[in-house]
């Protein structure tokens, strides 16, 4: 039996991997972060034109009905890339929503213009992954109060965000009441946000529901896990490069016992977490009763090895790890800010323990 990539699986990574290459090299993720871009917009023209935007959308909607290992595939080579563009939310999670829980009207309008790239969606689920006590999103006859915070993909046209049941709205960037306001972060390579409700007018999916919200959440944190594992390759493929080239003491440091060591660690420590986001991928589709424990084993997981691997290859590095000029720091950072964003490793170890029935609640055990 073969566990591994299917051929389709293997090009599309391929492919997507030379057009990143081209269109987004170190040069331009920097130039994106100097001048505090909204979105790449040629590099989002690159993606749209490769399909990545209408991916797991149905082919009656303009979409190539793919699967969520597809998905992951992708946002692993993003990841790789720290590439400036949306992904998360509007190529994967609020479709999806759409889909199952989306009227036909809701589909009819969304669907097609999500899949054509016309249209940019964010994603805010705060209220589900560590809302603050004065974050909370209240629903009141189809208008929302409240905040949401660390939006994904925030410089979109529309936002998929749940409130404190579970219930799903979208939210249009221009509807009245609703102010957007940038997030300073870590991670420069992509936009993150704060959303403020004042009765601000949603349609809410027509069968969305507290389960619904629960597996958009799921789905999120596997591909930030996909992200962190591209992010975390590439340190662990630079430091190798770095360990071959740089001398010291008229020897490559990659000759040191040392500095192989060091390498090797990473490797074993990160070459499992490949089949590990695979798994929860193709548990998100075709495993529901195993889905939601592994996504939070799964982002907890890549959340500690990639912390571990962009330190060491930083230190792989020396000082040169730490300049501007090799740009690691665009990595590192990436996978700083994936750490914390819909949920710590520590909540997701306790979501998991709550979800084996191992704890009572928050605090409990």
């Amino acid at each position: 039996m073969d566990f591994g990539l299917s051929p389709d699986q293997v090009l599309l990574q391929d492919t997507l991997t030379r057009m990143l290459a081209e269109q987004a090299p170190l040069e331009r993720v920097r130039r994106y972060a100097e001048q505090n871009e909204d979105r790449a917009g040629d590099v989002w023209d690159a993606t749209v034109e490769l399909g990545l935007s209408g991916l797991v959308i149905e082919e009656a909607y303009g979409g190539a009905g793919l699967g969520l290992v597809e998905a992951a595939l992708a946002a692993e080579t993003l990841g790789a890339h720290v590439a400036p563009v949306p992904f998360i939310a509007t190529g994967v999670v609020v479709p999806l929503a759409l889909q199952e829980g989306g009227s036909e009207a809701q589909r009819d309008r969304w669907l097609p213009r999500l899949a054509s790239g016309a249209c940019i969606a964010g994603l805010a689920l705060s209220e589900h992954s560590g809302a603050r006590e004065d974050a909370r999103i209240i629903s009141e006859q189809d208008r929302l109060s409240g905040r949401a915070l660390f939006t994904l993909d925030h410089a979109a046209d529309a936002y998929l965000v749940a409130d404190t049941v579970g219930a799903l709205y979208l939210v249009e960037a221009d509807a009245a009441g609703l102010t957007r306001i940038d997030l300073t972060t870590v991670d420069r390579s992509r936009r993150t946000g704060e959303l403020c409700f004042n009765k601000t007018p949603a349609e809410r999916l027509a069968g969305s529901d507290a389960a619904l919200t629960r597996r958009c959440l799921d789905r999120a944190r596997v591909l930030l896990a996909a992200d962190t594992l591209g992010a975390a390759q590439h340190m662990l493929n630079a430091a190798v490069d770095y360990a071959k080239q740089r001398e010291q003491f008229g020897r490559v440091i990659g000759s040191f016992q040392a500095v192989k060591h060091m390498c090797a660690e990473m490797a074993a420590a990160l070459e499992p977490c490949r089949a590990m986001v695979w798994y929860a991928a193709y548990a998100l589709e075709a495993l529901p009763d195993e889905a939601h424990l592994t996504a939070c084993h799964t982002k907890a997981h890549l959340s500690e090895v990639g912390k571990s691997v962009a330190r060491t290859a930083t230190e792989v590095h020396g000082g040169m790890g730490f300049t501007d000029l090799l740009g690691l720091h665009y990595w590192f950072k990436r996978i700083g800010l994936n750490r914390q964003l819909l949920g710590s490793p520590e909540r997701l170890r306790h979501e998991a323990a709550l979800a084996q029935g191992l704890v009572d609640g928050i605090g409990e055990t």
